[in-house]
């Protein structure tokens, strides 16, 4: 049985006298300039793959940002019998600490602008991914779109269902989540006022070391009365900056999801016959164009990501 190959890097950027930079790193393995990236790990997601990839070839710790593309070409099996799928997943990640020295996998790194960075490569692969990058300004605002974990059955429990906590399954994809969103560098946690919903994030709250703050329209109940004002919350979730983390629930998540797209033009690939996913314990990663004067924050790509589960790469969009 023929076993795909999977990894994972990066476009790594920054902003060096007002000028967007992207790295490249040399690797005299197959003296060929490339963006970083590697195999997986046993275990690991694409997401934990780029960050830790990135870091290993070229010094620098990363916070993740919109996911930009899958490239597939066939590598050598190991037996040397012939050929087996490999695929790479690719993101967007600013530097935001480190440095570079020689390695066992690199030898060199260099900051070029996108345009210099293109001729250089030598993988087409690489340049479409490049491209992919460019479509969009750096310097999105990211939020992170949670659905809760698992919880118990509803018809088993005879409680409060606002209270209906998660189940073992729910508490394994909460520490999933807690793990991955962390690559992303949330900085606030907001949630509906569901006890299963606030165990899904109570994690990340904790290690940006900030409590879950109640939002009552992501909550199925609160936000049906008057959807165009919970859309309105969202978006000035989203105005303000940083990169927060919204958990809400499945009757609210697809909506939301929608009516931004619909409203920014922005496509949902991720949809299948008009239905908007949402599963227990995934997350879309929405990118914003900051609010000017004229107008507020604009959605400009919004990427799935079914599980924090080692899983299939995110859908973009």
């Amino acid at each position: 049985m023929t076993q795909e190959v999977r990894a994972a890097g990066a476009v790594l950027w920054r902003v060096a006298g007002g000028v967007t930079e992207v790295a490249l790193v040399h690797r005299p393995r197959y003296d060929d300039w490339s963006l970083p990236k590697g195999k997986l790990d046993p275990g690991e997601t694409i997401a934990e793959a780029a960050v830790r990839e990135v870091r290993e070839e070229t010094g620098f710790a990363a916070i993740l940002g919109r996911y930009l593309a899958r490239t597939a070409y066939p590598v050598p099996s190991r037996d040397g019998a012939g050929t087996v799928p490999k695929t790479v997943d690719y993101f967007a990640a600013e530097a935001v600490s480190g440095r570079f020295a020689p390695n066992d996998e690199v030898d060199e790194l260099r900051w070029l602008e996108p345009t210099a960075a293109e001729k250089l490569l030598t993988r087409p692969e690489d340049v479409r991914v490049l491209r992919a990058f460019c479509e969009l300004p750096v310097g999105l605002t990211t939020l992170l779109l949670v659905r809760h974990a698992k919880a118990g059955k509803r018809d088993e429990w005879s409680g409060d269902d606002d209270l209906r906590p998660l189940s073992e399954a729910g508490v394994r994809q909460a520490t999933a989540l807690r793990r991955v969103l962390a690559l992303f560098g949330p900085d606030r946690v907001l949630s509906a006022p569901r006890l299963r919903c606030v165990q899904t994030v109570h994690g990340v709250a904790e290690d940006v070391a900030a409590e879950v703050r109640h939002e009552p329209l992501f909550s199925e109940e609160g936000y049906w009365p008057d959807p165009v004002l919970g859309v309105a919350r969202l978006l000035a979730v989203a105005g303000d900056g940083g990169t927060p983390v919204v958990c809400s629930q499945g009757g609210v998540i697809p909506d939301l999801v929608s009516a931004l797209a619909d409203r920014d033009g922005v496509e949902l690939s991720a949809a299948r016959g008009g239905v908007v996913p949402s599963k227990k314990g995934s997350f879309w990663v929405l990118s914003f164009r900051a609010p000017t004067d004229a107008e507020g924050p604009v959605l400009l790509s919004a990427d799935y990501h079914p599980s924090a589960l080692p899983a299939p790469s995110p859908s973009r969009s």
